[in-house]
């Protein structure tokens, strides 16, 4: 088929082009007719694909599941892995091989992958890059388009996509008074954000999940030797994977719980039967991960907040595993007793004469210890309850009233579709989400196969869309799924 006159091709624009505006963009440009598009996406870093997470230039930095479990096709579960073997790059890293033979790649080959099978279609034209950030969106009067602004352009669309990247940590009120300190770090992938540690400084860490253990091994790799304090509210440290890789374990669907004690109650059954079965336990929350979806779904709205309040912390730790190399760095710091994570909470900060002075209350004490620090870094982890607030074009949508925050303060409240609610439940039929904003609804939408498989169904609900209009004009006249937001 020819490809139509630009006028006539379906206009979609994609705001964010990190991996989860990159995998929609991908899916719709190779099976969804691309001679009838034209994809934007909005992206201010230079190369599509690797966004926040893949990224970062640091060597220490790897991806934290093995590279056979790390895909842009739900439906080719070795996509990556071959490209990866193809590429040469574990030639010139061989500390990515682990003992058991899984490879844990730097994390910006995983960037470069994406990139590189995005690039035909750049080349192509079906796929633009628009560099630079989204800073507002608005609506045509009658219903029928959208224009994103960007600092430098407008671009014109009849379908938007908000896959916009994860929000920066959030600043713990405690440590305002150190904002504008040289040793505070508030953005801790920022480049060369640590560069300016000594080898000997005492640093604080502000949280102890995926980005606190990238930090210490990070300073590690740059030769820092002083003591490091982890600090937050549970004390906990992600877990690690196991030596053999099992088959996920249990059944958690078949007759799913219906309250967030029940559905505890069964993943602690699931555990000791595991146990006695000799199988590890992270093959039981391989499991959950699978059936994530349907375990979401099965709760009702205040037992998925109380999931959320009461068990997220833990939920994290087990699920988001670190790489065995990052892994072995805390374990021998924490050998060496220069690396330690404590339970406690914030209480206050200042600047005394260039050392950074912190006070925290550690779990079940009434004491309030001080100690002074050459470095503090903030790993809080994204603010995704503050999204519609701090990203200003999505704080535009939500001043027009067509998006709105997820009940749960995880994200955009989309209905099953992946569209978007707005206020008073109006849905845009062409404001589509995609990707960790829309976990309010799906559940488990952070890991890497997760928001591949729902930039996949993003993807096909605009294809939906294509297949039922004979042109872009008539796509306001046409595309209604529900009343649509004004």
């Amino acid at each position: 088929m020819n490809a139509l006159p630009p006028a006539h091709r379906l206009r979609v624009a994609i705001i964010g082009g990190g991996f989860s505006g990159a995998a929609v963009a991908w899916h719709l440009a190779r099976t969804h007719r691309p001679e009838r598009l034209t994809i934007s996406v909005i992206e201010p870093r230079p190369v599509l694909g690797g966004g926040l997470a893949y990224s970062s230039e640091e060597p220490s930095h790897r991806v934290n599941v093995p590279a056979v479990r790390m895909s842009m096709d739900p439906n080719d579960p070795q996509h990556f892995a071959r490209w990866l073997t193809g590429s040469g790059e574990l030639e010139h890293d061989p500390a990515a091989i682990w003992k058991n033979g899984d490879a844990y790649p730097r994390r910006r080959m995983f960037g470069r992958y994406v990139a590189e099978h995005l690039a035909p279609y750049l080349g192509s034209g079906v796929i633009r890059h628009v560099e630079g950030p989204a800073i507002r969106v608005t609506r045509e009067r009658n219903g029928a388009g959208w224009t994103v602004h960007t600092p430098n352009a407008r671009v014109a669309a009849d379908i938007v996509v908000l896959a916009a990247t994860h929000p920066q940590p959030a600043i713990p009120a405690a440590l305002i008074h150190l904002l504008e300190t040289p040793g505070f770090i508030a953005d801790p992938y920022a480049t060369s954000a640590l560069a300016g540690i000594g080898p000997e400084a005492s640093v604080l860490i502000v949280g102890s999940g995926l980005t606190s253990a990238d930090m210490v091994a990070e300073l590690d790799r740059r030769g820092h030797r002083g003591c490091i304090l982890a600090l937050s509210r549970r004390g906990l440290r992600s877990r690690g994977h196991p030596d053999i890789r099992g088959e996920p374990f249990g059944d958690f669907a078949s007759a799913p719980a219906t309250t967030a004690l029940r559905l505890l109650e069964n993943i602690r059954t699931t555990l000791a039967a595991a146990r006695a079965a000799n199988v590890n336990w992270q093959s039981v929350f391989d499991q959950l991960r699978l059936q994530g979806p349907a375990l979401w779904s099965a709760l009702a709205p205040p037992e998925r907040a109380r999931l959320v309040r009461q068990l997220r912390v833990f939920w994290d730790v087990h699920r988001f595993r670190i790489a065995p190399q990052v892994a072995s760095v805390l374990d021998r710091r924490h050998a060496a007793g220069t690396f330690d994570i404590i339970a406690a909470r914030l209480v206050a900060s200042n600047d005394e004469d260039g050392s950074l002075a912190v006070s925290f209350q550690r779990r079940g004490q009434t004491r309030i210890e001080t100690t002074r620090f050459d470095a503090v870094i903030n790993t809080t982890g994204p603010a995704h309850g503050q999204a519609l607030q701090l990203n200003p074009a999505l704080s535009s949508l939500a001043e027009a009233g067509l998006i709105r925050t997820d009940q749960y303060g995880l994200g955009i409240d989309t209905g099953l579709d992946s569209r978007a609610i707005g206020r008073n439940g109006k849905v845009a039929a062409t404001l589509l989400v995609a990707g960790p904003l829309a976990r309010g609804t799906f559940g488990e939408l952070m890991g890497l196969p997760e928001v591949a498989r729902h930039a996949q169904t993003v993807a096909a609900e605009i294809a939906k869309l294509l297949e039922t209009l004979p042109s872009a004009e008539a796509i306001g006249a046409n595309a209604t799924h529900g009343p649509v937001a004004s």
